[in-house]
């Protein structure tokens, strides 16, 4: 069957307010990325949304593609398209589907092509900015809506659609807006509109890892928690949920009440690996269930202890990197120094704990890696300060500060001598929970683990993707040319807003070390109390 077309009508008042009940390019990608996510933009309770640092990050990035491509300020508007303006925004297109239902649609930027319009003797393609590396079937939808609408409504064809994404200038890649895509987008809106007419949101997506990008993502985690859904089970993604409900496993609950046995050969199927994680995802399913850590060393004999090398370590350096993953750019190191503490024996005669139970009190030490600096200043900074610790273990979370430390090291010319003596000092403290551990937690990620065990950080809500948006905003004020006149970097207001966001990045970071010295503590404290 041929595509419904779309009528054209014009444009709406820029400003105005969105028709009822209207289809949009917003909803259009929501509903792309998550059904349900569509369903609670249009009826969800607005006191549940939750504010996101990932659309700011978004915004910001579109802003600087934006400014690659387009030399002179873009203008705005209808009015701006009369003028033949190279680049517009903030134009609004309006329509209708075959069925009689509204669509709406905001382009982020128009660019201006030849041709003729009713304009005058050009036309114009919209242009999508993206985040990630690849231009997706969103992207492609969403330039889709625009195209047909912006056909519609300048009288003149729009059979491409660029996107701009990459680190660097990069070119735009082109979208050929003909062909299929046209049926695929009527296909996704006649779909979209019978979601938005359901009575309740659609269900919960089967694998749940990006939902830590959405502003509903709050909401979703009550209910899954409520429900039992086999994605709070930390090590069960969309696919293994899939092959876990086939085996006729639909909930936390049926997964800890499982024969680990019968389990694995259900699974034997679809792979050795599938196989092999059985019995790990049932004991994990029970210990959410009961809430109790469990050790996963049962064998006779005591144990092996988790941080070993701390029993003669005169003192430990915390370490966490904040990064920039778009511009693979490691922009903060930070360090706390926490020495081995002395103290009297107890009263009973025992020994003292040589370790603080916190390390709110150690110094701490940010290193900010200045791009136009460059990489061996850093690396000095760096050096010297392991230098001056030679004995101390370098405990961190994860495995991105040893990586990048160590490809640093490389980089700057170090010998694999004393890279494989770095390397020794490297204790990466999730690895040795996750081999010596089961934690009642859905993930095993630092916010859920130290939040288990009680840490708080003293900036609420405050995540990676926050911790980037202050980054952005204060390099964009420290780069910014000077107006001797107007904005001198000596002007106060400005001086002081630039070091509220480089504290506030300085104390996300220390207390990233302080929750990892937590669940060190935490280890450290398990196998004293061993038998």
């Amino acid at each position: 069957m041929a595509a419904a077309p779309i009528t054209g009508s014009p444009v709406q008042k820029p400003g105005s307010a969105p028709r009822q009940g209207a289809l949009s390019d917003r909803l259009l990608a929501s509903w792309l990325r998550c059904r349900r996510r569509a369903w609670l933009d249009r009826h969800g309770p607005a006191d549940r949304r939750v504010w996101s640092a990932h659309r700011a990050l978004a915004l910001d990035e579109q802003r600087r593609l934006f400014q690659l491509l387009v030399s002179e300020r873009p203008g705005h508007g209808e009015s701006a398209c009369r003028e033949g303006r190279p680049g517009v925004m903030g134009l609004r297109l309006s329509g209708w589907n075959g069925a009689g239902q509204p669509l709406e649609a905001h382009p982020s930027l128009l660019w201006r092509l030849e041709g003729t319009s009713q304009w005058g003797p050009f036309r114009y393609q919209p242009v999508l900015a993206r985040q990630g590396h690849h231009v997706t079937r969103e992207h492609r939808l969403v330039l889709a809506l625009w195209g047909r609408l912006l056909a519609e409504h300048q009288g003149a064809p729009v059979d491409q659609g660029l996107v701009l994404g990459g680190a660097g200038a990069g070119r735009p890649e082109k979208v050929n807006l003909a062909g299929s895509l046209g049926s695929q987008l009527d296909q996704s809106l006649t779909r979209l509109a019978a979601d938005l007419e359901r009575q309740g949101p659609p269900p919960l997506v089967s694998d749940r890892k990006k939902c830590t990008l959405c502003s509903w993502r709050d909401l979703c985690d009550g209910e899954a928690r409520q429900q039992g859904h086999l994605s709070e089970v930390s090590g069960i993604g969309g696919k293994r949920r899939e092959l876990l409900l086939e085996a006729g496993i639909g909930s936390l609950a049926d997964l800890a009440a499982a024969d680990p046995q019968h389990l694995a050969d259900a699974l034997a199927a679809h792979g050795e690996q599938h196989r092999e994680m059985a019995p790990q995802l049932v004991a994990q399913a029970l210990v959410q269930q009961r809430g109790q850590a469990r050790r996963l060393h049962q064998g006779p004999g005591l144990p092996e202890p988790a941080l070993p090398e701390l029993a003669r370590a005169p003192g430990v350096l915390l370490y966490d990197i904040e990064s920039d993953p778009d511009a693979r750019d490691d922009f903060l190191h930070g360090l706390v120094r926490l020495r081995r503490q002395g103290g009297a024996a107890g009263p009973g005669g025992e020994a003292p704990d040589p370790w603080p139970a916190s390390a709110a009190a150690a110094p701490f030490t940010p290193l900010l890696a200045l791009q136009e600096h460059g990489e061996a200043r850093l690396w000095r900074r760096l050096a010297a300060l392991l230098e001056r610790y030679p004995d101390w273990p370098v405990l961190h979370y994860g495995e991105t500060e040893a990586i990048s430390l160590l490809r640093l090291a490389e980089r700057q010319g170090v010998t694999p001598e004393a890279r494989a003596r770095l390397r020794s000092r490297l204790i990466d403290v999730h690895a040795r929970l996750r081999r010596h551990w089961l934690l009642p937690v859905p993930s095993y990620g630092l916010k859920s683990v130290a939040g288990w065990l009680g840490f708080e950080w003293r900036q609420k809500g405050v995540d990676g993707a926050r911790c980037l948006m202050w980054w952005r905003q204060w390099r964009q004020w420290h780069l910014r040319p000077t107006d001797k006149t107007t904005d001198k970097p000596s002007n106060p207001a400005a001086v002081q807003a630039s070091r509220q966001l480089l504290q506030r990045l300085f104390r996300y970071n220390q207390d990233d070390n302080l929750a990892t010295w937590a669940v060190a503590r935490w280890l450290l404290d398990q196998d004293q109390n061993l038998p």
